[in-house]
């Protein structure tokens, strides 16, 4: 994983340009259309997806010691003004404001990456970590708007392989719900080539594979590492299942129930 927070900004303007492609061409019923997300249309991703661009520009003068810090109370009035918004304000609005906050950590110098300093959850987050945060959750966002439109869509190859290591490491303890009954199973990934073990008992942890294997015999599961970083998000559902995954379906399923996705 990347430790140079110019590589992670690209990587969003990518990222940023993909959703741009795909969403500026839709017209008025599409954008009223569903998303993957079964709560939200289109235009509500894009509101979604606009109102955390206008929440992280808030932050960011206070992440850069240049202000106060915004706290949970300032989101609010900004969520109620996107939506208000129309569908098809929120569809055009959101990418200005995606744009713009992009273009916002562009314009970061050296000094400034280097001195962001962000509470999050327990966490100090530097520049890349803030950068990690929106990207998670804007290539899974642009991915709930393409796959509508192209159902063999993936997230984005170069957002992949940035955000995959995010998965033991802040994901799966976050997202992802213990079963009743505990359960262990070998991850094995392509593109990029990983190779984890996931365990669950009062919570889901996953790590490295051990180097001397396991005590008890462990079933595996292999799979591109663009649907394992989907599944942590809920979105590796039968329909969406590439025809390169392996595995038990009973295992494919328990992974599917531990990871429901929001």
């Amino acid at each position: 994983m990347s430790s140079d927070p110019r590589y992670w900004i690209a990587t969003l303007r990518k990222s940023h340009d993909r959703l741009a492609s795909v969403v500026a061409p839709l017209d008025a019923d599409q954008v009223r259309g569903p998303s993957y997300c079964s709560d939200w249309t289109i235009a509500q991703v894009m509101s979604h997806l606009g109102s955390g661009a206008e929440i992280s520009e808030l932050m960011l003068p206070g992440a850069l010691g240049e202000g106060e810090p915004v706290g949970p109370d300032a989101f609010g009035p900004v969520w109620d003004t996107w939506n208000a918004k129309s569908p098809d304000a929120q569809a055009a609005d959101g990418l200005a404001a995606d744009e713009q906050q992009v273009e916002r950590l562009e314009q970061l110098s050296d000094a400034e990456l280097a001195k962001i300093s962000l509470p999050f959850f327990g966490m100090d987050l530097d520049a890349v970590g803030l950068v990690r945060l929106r990207l998670g959750e804007h290539a899974l966002h642009t991915w709930d708007i393409a796959v509508r439109l192209d159902p063999a869509a993936t997230v984005d190859s170069a957002a992949v392989d940035l955000l995959i290591d995010n998965v033991p490491q802040f994901l799966a303890p976050r997202l992802g719900q213990a079963p009743e009954e505990p359960f262990a199973v070998r991850i094995r990934t392509t593109g990029p080539e990983r190779d984890y073990l996931l365990a669950t008992a009062d919570s889901v942890v996953m790590t490295d594979w051990p180097e001397d294997g396991t005590d008890a015999p462990v079933s595996e599961v292999t799979m591109p590492a663009e649907a394992l970083l989907r599944l942590s998000y809920g979105r590796l559902d039968p329909a969406h299942t590439p025809a390169s995954v392996t595995g038990a379906p009973a295992d494919l399923n328990q992974l599917r129930n531990i990871f429901p996705g929001f």
